[in-house]
């Protein structure tokens, strides 16, 4: 998910997903906490709790940076618990070389306002991006925020301080969907004001023309930036298992369609996939992490997967970058 060289974690252990989902918060439970930031508080512990109980207690819990140890390097920053299991010299780098900058983009469009679950994408989109603000200020990371439709609504630069996340969960809490969408000025935004490389999550249905995607998002990653796209998608809209025929209304243009299931289904489903296997070809062109996820999806699997992500990443970059130690080898 993003470079060791902006606050990766560990985990010391595999990163397949743990096998037991009986402790793992129900979506639909977890949206009836009216306030969103207890919401992200009891998915973030139950998070965290689960994984120390599972056989992923080799987590840990702090963005510490390591780097190899060169010659004129302070040793008492050596870690010697890390040298006993990798047999070469690391030096611990301070909280302000090591602090990660996060970015979150969240689509508030009126698409987002559709769910079949008693709650809607909007809601499980900001829930998702208040749970990963939380985490991140567990660990003394900064975060900032955009709200978008066919506009940007909200922008919160990413820092960390007293207040400064609760701040965020105020903005997401009075976000209501807007109007259309355009996914092209918070990317052009981003890419434009933010100078210090950072990770930017993008978070949104994607029903939307998805031309200036992959020019956008290829100027951020041109720019050194780790870039995830988290698509939020109701189970109606992956099946299209509608049982009636009924007059459908689209939410952003307002225009009505008469529509049965049974005969346009398969046509959708085709038309779906194809816009789905575009987004996909452009985020593995352009090294984008993408993760589809239906809102019945538990929350704390994201939090585990964009972790993965960024072990899985972190890995592949000391392989590649890693200087040969200083003392053995």
């Amino acid at each position: 998910m993003s470079s060791p060289t902006r606050g990766s974690s560990t985990i010391t252990s595999s990163t397949s997903r743990p096998t037991g989902t009986a402790s793992l918060i129900d979506p639909g439970s977890l949206m009836r906490i009216k306030n969103l930031e207890l919401r992200a508080r009891a998915v973030v512990e139950g998070f965290l709790t689960g994984l120390h109980r599972s056989p992923y207690h080799g987590f840990s819990v702090e963005f510490t940076e390591y780097r190899q140890y060169s010659p004129g390097d302070d040793t008492r920053f050596l870690d010697w618990k890390l040298f006993g299991r990798s047999d070469r010299y690391f030096i611990k780098c301070f909280e302000d070389e090591t602090n990660l900058r996060c970015y979150l983009l969240v689509d508030l469009s009126r698409s987002m306002s559709f769910g079949t679950l008693g709650y809607s994408k909007a809601d499980y989109a900001k829930t998702a991006a208040a749970t990963i603000a939380h985490f991140l200020s567990l660990q003394r990371d900064a975060v900032g925020l955009m709200t978008f439709d066919e506009s940007i609504t909200d922008r919160i630069p990413a820092r960390f301080r007293p207040g400064h996340i609760h701040q965020i969960m105020m903005s997401l809490e009075r976000s209501e969907p807007g109007s259309a969408t355009d996914i092209e000025k918070p990317l052009e935004q981003i890419a434009a004001t933010v100078v210090k490389r950072g990770l930017v999550i993008l978070i949104s249905d994607l029903l939307t023309p998805i031309g200036s995607l992959y020019k956008h998002s290829g100027f951020l990653r041109a720019r050194g930036h780790e870039v995830v796209i988290l698509r939020v998608l109701d189970p109606r809209e992956l099946d299209f298992k509608f049982d009636q025929p009924a007059m459908f209304r689209d939410v952003e243009t307002g225009k009505n369609l008469f529509i049965d299931p049974e005969q346009a289904r398969q046509k959708y489903l085709d038309q779906f996939h194809e816009h789905s296997q575009a987004v996909q070809t452009i985020c593995q062109n352009l090294g984008v992490e993408l993760h589809q996820v239906s809102i019945d999806h538990p929350l704390e699997l994201i939090l585990f997967d964009l972790l993965a992500d960024r072990l899985k990443r972190g890995r592949s970059t000391v392989r590649q970058r890693a200087p040969r130690a200083g003392g053995r080898s």
